[in-house]
């Protein structure tokens, strides 16, 4: 049975496009009771609409994606009316992509490979 750190239908739309750390992540969110919806591809979440987009509480997104980077796919987002907490993991959090990232909107810039704790405090803190 999980922790359960997260609080009941917190959903998370998790973006990574390497299969075996979106899968990782996705176990470890689910883990501690977050509802996760993972896409390999920036454009497969712009294809959410509506209802859907709505429902979703929190991003977690790799910056360097395959068909984009996190933060362009966030200023997207936040353009489509999504208001919440994002966090940004990358392999190389140098200064002036944690200050576009944060001025994008995002929460947290974090540095792979993650510490678990980390991600789950920049989610729900």
């Amino acid at each position: 049975m999980p922790p359960e750190i997260a609080p009941l239908g917190l959903r998370v739309l998790l973006v990574e496009d390497d299969e075996g750390v979106r899968r990782s992540l996705q176990l470890l969110l689910e883990w501690n009771g977050f509802e996760v919806r993972a896409h390999a591809l920036g454009a497969s979440v712009m294809a959410l609409k509506g209802e859907m987009l709505a429902s979703i509480h929190l991003l977690v997104s790799d910056y360097f994606l395959e068909d984009g980077d996190g933060i362009v796919l966030l200023q997207s987002l936040r353009a489509a009316g999504w208001q919440g907490r994002a966090v940004l993991i990358t392999a190389e959090p140098g200064p002036m992509l944690i200050d576009r990232a944060r001025a994008a909107g995002f929460h947290a810039v974090l540095e792979k490979p993650l510490a678990k704790h980390a991600l789950i405090k920049a989610l729900t803190e």
